[in-house]
């Protein structure tokens, strides 16, 4: 089995409107000839025609089992309203988790803005994700997305689960020890790469996560993802293949971990 933790649906080239529901074929189409079998819908940030709302998504996706949805946050632009729907969609099970994105919005993931939300997200039990390293964009600042400031939200917020999205790349090794030193730190390894991983690359970064399970030991914290469309699912499937681990950690990365820190029920879309 195949939990892809971070994927989206998001028009990223905005060359034309695409539907949200030519959207959800081709990620559905991509995620068969990959044999994938669950994959989590992360929307944005921000909503424009290029970017749809959690809301949509939800709609959109109510009759399609084998996708879920996490509900972006923005730090800049939320109002009552947003955390009363999100509560709403956390109350009746519509979205698995959150997500916040530092670095492409100037905040640090302690600030006490963000307190209601994380309180939020203890109440329901569900995870947070976090925007992590690099940004996509050439505005981002990556100051506010290092991964070292998740160990003060670690620490401060000691019942609330964290993900750390793309490992914190290029600082995995801050984020080796984040998820080594805090129980509650979770991490999915998505977005390294741009397309397919090159050979030369592939290998680099097979050595980074290798090197970060041997430092942080038994992999309950790590994720599959692969921050779909911006990276081939068939090319992630090769890199998680070629990882030199034993079957049972790479099913834990693959599904196992996954499917228990966002309740999914695998049966249900069996």
């Amino acid at each position: 089995m195949i939990i892809d933790v971070h994927t989206h649906i998001n028009n990223y080239h905005e060359e034309r409107v695409v539907s949200l529901e030519d959207c959800l074929n081709k990620l559905t189409e991509t995620m068969e000839e990959n044999e994938v079998d669950y994959s989590l819908v992360l929307t944005s940030y921000k909503v424009n025609e290029h970017r749809p709302s959690t809301k949509k998504v939800v709609e959109a996706i109510a009759n399609r089992k084998n996708l879920g949805v996490v509900a972006g946050i923005s730090y800049l632009n939320y109002n009552h309203h947003d955390l009363r729907e999100i509560a709403e969609y956390l109350e009746t099970g519509l979205i698995k988790g959150l997500k916040l994105y530092p670095g492409y919005e100037p905040f640090y993931p302690s600030d006490s803005r963000m307190k209601v939300v994380y309180d939020m997200a203890i109440e329901y039990d569900v995870p947070v994700m976090f925007h992590s390293g690099d940004t996509y964009s050439p505005t981002g600042r990556v100051k506010y997305s290092h991964p070292i400031h998740h160990d003060d939200l670690a620490v401060d917020y000691p019942d609330l689960k964290i993900v750390i999205c793309h490992v914190g790349n290029p600082w995995i090794k801050d984020c080796m020890e984040v998820t080594y030193k805090n129980k509650n730190v979770h991490a999915d390894f998505s977005g390294l790469v741009l397309g397919d991983f090159t050979e030369k690359f592939e290998r680099w970064m097979k050595n980074e996560l290798e090197q970060m399970i041997t430092y942080a030991g038994n992999p309950k914290y790590l994720l599959y993802g692969t921050d779909w469309p911006i990276s081939s699912m068939k090319s992630y499937l090769n890199f998680m293949k070629n990882l030199e681990l034993p079957d049972d950690k790479k099913e834990m990365i693959l599904w196992k971990n996954a499917a228990e820190l966002f309740k999914i029920d695998v049966n249900s879309f069996k």
